[in-house]
């Protein structure tokens, strides 16, 4: 019984450190993502037209 205990102990333990390593991982990554820009400003330019064109991308 002292076995499957130690055994079920490990399991545990492990998955603990997974579930740290996880969340030290995704809150990383959050802090470095990029927010994208608003939709109004991207601005499309053709070099054949002297003008610009707005676009909203959808």
């Amino acid at each position: 019984m002292k076995k499957v205990l130690k055994v079920i102990a490990i399991i545990i333990a492990i998955a603990g450190c997974a579930a740290a390593v996880y969340a030290i991982v995704k809150k990383f990554l959050d802090k470095k993502e990029v927010e994208a820009p608003v939709e109004e400003e991207y601005v499309s330019a053709d070099l054949a037209d002297d003008e610009f064109v707005t676009e909203t991308v959808a």
